[in-house]
């Protein structure tokens, strides 16, 4: 089932009697990202995918982007569904969201699933880059960017192997609204560090990393792991920053061993 709430475009499916699984994709995706997990969990998890603002099918507005909007857009489609104390399964800047929000407001959930993110905010490095890549949007639009992007992303096995999935993700990127994707940027520019907040989480955690991600680093994953108390580590193999997409059984099957025992 599909539905708008507040201007974003949201997912539903499963039996809502069922925990809810809240998702949130990485960037510049949208919520079908999710799908290989969502078809499977769904059979004994409510599962909730949302379109983050400015990307996919949800609203853009003015493009001025903060990372405390985001997290309010996720408080404000928790109390829309009314669910009660869903798990957050969240990559790359979907992880963004989802450390601020349980920094914010650690109560409203029941488990965090950390797929290849990381908790501390841009180095000026990474500030520059994104300034970088606004101006090379404004002055070339979406489809160079969206395609460089997006295929730093995947392994080279995964490209060669499965190049159709690849370029079926570059297509819809470059779809979303200039807009939009420059007010991501500007969120992930400005987030907050959320690194200190880690050994303060209490919730179950599991943390998932493709073993050849250069974009969140196993080892950058791992250091997080160690902060948050009885957090569990789990390297996929024969994946990179996309583990979810690249090997989505191995994915699945560390979420599901995670969600039995929690």
């Amino acid at each position: 089932m599909k539905k708008t709430i507040g201007g974003l475009s949201v997912l539903a499916k499963g039996n809502k009697k069922h925990r809810t699984i809240i998702f949130l994709h990485g960037f510049p995706y949208d919520h079908s990202m999710w799908s290989n997990q969502i078809d499977i969990l769904s059979e004994h998890f409510y599962c909730v995918a949302y379109d983050i603002r400015g990307l996919g099918n949800s609203c853009v507005g003015d493009g001025q982007f903060t990372m405390e909007l985001f997290v309010d857009d996720l408080e404000m489609i928790i109390n829309e569904l009314q669910v009660e104390n869903p798990i957050i399964c969240a990559f790359s800047m979907g992880g963004y969201i989802a450390l601020r929000a349980i920094e914010r407001m650690e109560e409203k959930f029941s488990a965090l699933i950390l797929c290849d993110s990381v908790s501390h905010a841009d180095s000026d490095e990474a500030k520059l880059d994104r300034s970088d890549a606004i101006r090379r949007i404004n002055a070339q639009g979406t489809s160079s960017f969206s395609k460089a992007f997006i295929s730093r992303c995947f392994s080279d096995s995964f490209k060669k192997e499965h190049n159709d999935i690849v370029e079926k993700r570059i297509l819809k990127s470059r779809k979303f609204n200039s807009i939009g994707i420059k007010g991501c940027l500007l969120a992930m520019m400005t987030r907050k560090d959320t690194t200190g907040y880690l050994p303060s989480i209490k919730l179950p955690t599991l943390l998932l990393c493709g073993e050849k991600d250069n974009i969140t680093p196993p080892e950058k994953m791992q250091t997080i792991a160690e902060k948050i108390a009885g957090a569990k580590f789990v390297l996929i193999k024969d994946a990179a920053h996309m583990s979810v997409i690249e090997n989505p059984k191995d994915c699945n099957d560390a979420i599901i061993e995670f969600l039995d025992n929690n």
